[in-house]
């Protein structure tokens, strides 16, 4: 009983934010499980239900859609800090002026990119932009449309998760993707069972309709109830605050082009080079590899907010113990990927059988996550701090340099897909050492000119 009570003075005691994000790192750790668990039996699934090719279209569509989430600005993120600040002084009004203003501005932004595609998407030659035979235009081209209305009303309601962020309650946050894997799983496992050959349209329509539903349950939930005094209102929308939200907002949102050129890109560049087999190939390796990034990103993403609140508070000796802690966590989380590539050919095999992953492209994955895990703490705290401005210029240069890379490794020195994945390590490389630097230099207040911004 005395360990017991030891244990739960340990977890739940001390400092109150502290309590707060561990509460929610284990309800975020269970939720995420559900993901990670629903993730891992939807791809298998799918592949079976689809064939590789089709699936390596699926999740090339997947991608290209996904570039257009730049066109927010980076105000889902600017919300989520200057939100947090509100919060922390408690101006419910100021809080809901934020919000108000981005659902305006996202809205506004994202409904007109709808329109637009609407208008000009039946004009674009996707299977010649994708090196496609024309048999798939018809397909590509329904796909493509409802695919990307469905992102565009999914970005719109994707600021509830800002907001659960900002509250410190990102397990309720959590729960939005692991309910739309586990619908879209269930009427994947239907049409199994129903049709008797695999159809990419219909796939399409159901892994991009899930989460719309679940965010539209949690946007009526919590706006029409736990946080209804500061739910959007009309008159509430004042554009000049934008700018506070965009001035943050920019920063971030270059730092996501560069994500978005990084990650999407690699699908692209493997089906044109390798073909939609290839991607299928990548897929299922990355998933595979970055299960500890998804863990690590459950406790990181828990105090992005909690840093944000302890800076403004001017709390610093809570933020060193917490990056210290939560370097340990990482360092159990790199020895874990080291383990996977052991265990690699075994486990992948078991998971998904249809699917070959070369031993060297498991093993430059490997390479990539650890590098891409050893800076989270200090990468998580810089956010919630907002001190971006490095951040900017090294996702600059990943946006640069992404490509050439790739051409490099895959066209010149003909190493093959996992020249893709090298190029990726090759720009992850130096920002995981700067952001290191960065935070040690504003941890002892050394932090001068581009260091502090």
């Amino acid at each position: 009983m005395l360990t017991l009570t030891k244990i739960k003075s340990q977890f739940l005691g001390g400092h109150a934010r502290t309590a707060k994000a561990n509460k929610n790192i284990v309800y975020s750790f269970f939720i995420k499980g559900l993901s990670i668990l629903c993730q891992f039996a939807l791809v298998p699934l799918t592949i079976k239900y689809l064939e590789p090719g089709s699936y390596g279209i699926w999740q090339t569509i997947a991608q290209i859609v996904g570039w257009f989430s730049f066109f927010d600005i980076g105000i889902g993120n600017g919300l989520r800090n200057k939100l947090s600040e509100a919060l922390a002084k408690g101006d419910n009004r100021l809080a809901k002026v934020y919000i108000s203003t981005s659902y305006a501005c996202v809205a506004a932004i994202f409904l007109s990119l709808m329109l637009l595609f609407w208008v000009i998407g039946p004009f674009i030659n996707w299977a010649g932009l994708l090196g496609l035979s024309q048999s798939y235009a018809s397909v590509l081209q329904r796909t493509i449309l409802v695919v990307f209305s469905f992102f565009c009303l999914q970005f719109i309601l994707n600021l509830i998760g800002n907001i659960l962020f900002a509250h410190q309650e990102p397990a309720m946050s959590n729960l939005i993707q692991p309910l739309g894997n586990l619908i879209s799983l269930v009427v994947i496992f239907i049409l199994t069972r129903t049709t008797a050959t695999g159809d990419l349209f219909t796939v399409s329509v159901v892994l991009s309709a899930a989460p719309v539903l679940v965010l539209l349950a949690f946007n009526l939930l919590f706006l029409g109830w736990k946080y209804r005094p500061i739910a959007p209102g009309l008159r509430f929308v004042q554009f000049r605050h934008s700018r506070e939200l965009f001035g943050l907002g920019v920063q971030f949102f270059i730092i996501q082009i560069a994500y978005i050129v990084m990650y999407s890109s690699a699908n692209i560049m493997l089906i044109r080079w390798f073909g939609p087999a290839m991607v299928t190939v990548y897929t299922v390796a990355y998933k595979y590899f970055t299960i500890a990034l998804l863990i690590n990103g459950i406790i990181t993403a828990t105090y992005w907010s909690a840093f944000t609140d302890a800076y403004v508070r001017k709390e610093f000796d809570w933020v060193r113990n917490t990056i210290r802690r939560m370097e340990k966590v990482t360092y159990l989380l790199m020895a874990g990927v080291i383990l996977q590539t052991v265990l690699g050919g075994v486990l992948i095999h078991l998971w998904v059988r249809q699917v070959h992953v070369p031993l060297d492209m498991q093993v430059t994955m490997c390479l990539f996550t650890l590098i891409s895990l050893i800076a989270a703490p200090q990468h998580i705290f810089l956010n919630g701090t907002g001190k971006i401005r490095l951040q900017l210029y090294t996702a600059i240069y990943s946006i640069v340099m992404t490509v050439p890379f790739a051409l490099l490794f895959c066209k010149v020195f003909h190493l093959g897909p996992k020249g893709v994945i090298l190029a990726m390590t090759c720009t992850a490389l130096p920002v995981t050492i700067l952001y290191r630097i960065q935070y040690n230099k504003i941890m002892s207040a050394k932090a001068t000119g581009i260091w502090g911004k």
